[in-house]
């Protein structure tokens, strides 16, 4: 059975008295169970997190570089990501293949860099508004994958995560409806079956991000196919983020 995963990009947001708050108040929270809770908060704050309020929580960074030490001033190598105890990184989200302009290539490399590292990559994909427009959106995402991604082996790619994030859902508060996004969600685990095998498909966490919010985290999570979503502004507000691991979002779930 496939893992339910509830994860919160915190983004470069907060203060660090702000981050220990929030990260301490999500510490407490009631989870659903069977549900995985992990953050992914500024990197600068993850030690004093961990070290300062121990957790069950699971931490991750939102960014890391995928050679191991040199003269690359401002990066972070995944090695130096493990020693500070996070034991996943965001892969290819879109702010940074648009802000940072991050292609395929530099994104394979991370992937192979964090799996080295025994770092869970969560790989994001995802569309923008005049690709889905063109009705090309399958596609697109599945080139995504294909050139950062599918060149894994099956026991690689097993301990992987997918997070599936159109474009034009992110911070705008437009989100996927459930039908789209549980159309790109089946979509990827036929591919996943096509190439791993069913087993690995029938077992593989996806997720969706996108203005996830308490309003549609039910809907979306009971979709077959989505198991859970990575998180932006509503896991800056406990109250919210209280609401998505909540055991009455998940009752109806898959």
């Amino acid at each position: 059975m496939r893992k339910k995963i509830v994860a919160g990009n915190w983004k470069m947001n907060l203060s660090s008295i702000e981050a220990m708050e929030l990260y301490v108040g999500c510490a407490e929270l009631p989870v659903a169970a069977g549900v995985d809770v992990i953050l992914f908060p500024p990197v600068l704050y993850i030690d004093r997190l961990i070290t300062g309020f121990p957790s069950t929580i699971k931490m991750g960074v939102q960014n890391a570089f995928h050679v191991a030490y040199g003269a690359f001033t401002g990066e972070i190598s995944m090695q130096q990501v493990r020693e500070i105890g996070a034991c996943a990184v965001l892969i290819g989200h879109s702010e940074r293949r648009l802000y940072f302009h991050e292609d395929a290539a530099l994104l394979k490399l991370k992937v192979d860099a964090a799996l080295m590292n025994k770092l869970q990559p969560f790989f994001c994909c995802g569309e923008s508004l005049e690709v889905r427009k063109a009705n090309d959106h399958t596609t697109f995402v599945r080139r995504q994958l294909e050139e950062s991604l599918f060149h894994l082996s099956a026991d690689e790619f097993a301990k992987t995560v997918i997070a599936y994030e159109p474009i034009w859902a992110i911070g705008t508060g437009m989100t996927a409806s459930v039908e789209q996004a549980e159309e790109m969600h089946a979509a990827i685990r036929s591919w996943i079956s096509e190439i791993y095998g069913e087993e690995i498909a029938t077992n593989y966490s996806i997720l969706y991000g996108g203005s996830c919010n308490p309003s549609n985290a039910s809907a979306l999570f009971a979709c077959p196919n989505v198991d859970g979503g990575l998180i932006g502004g509503a896991a800056l507000k406990l109250s919210d983020f209280e609401i998505l691991v909540a055991e009455k979002t998940w009752i109806t779930s898959n």
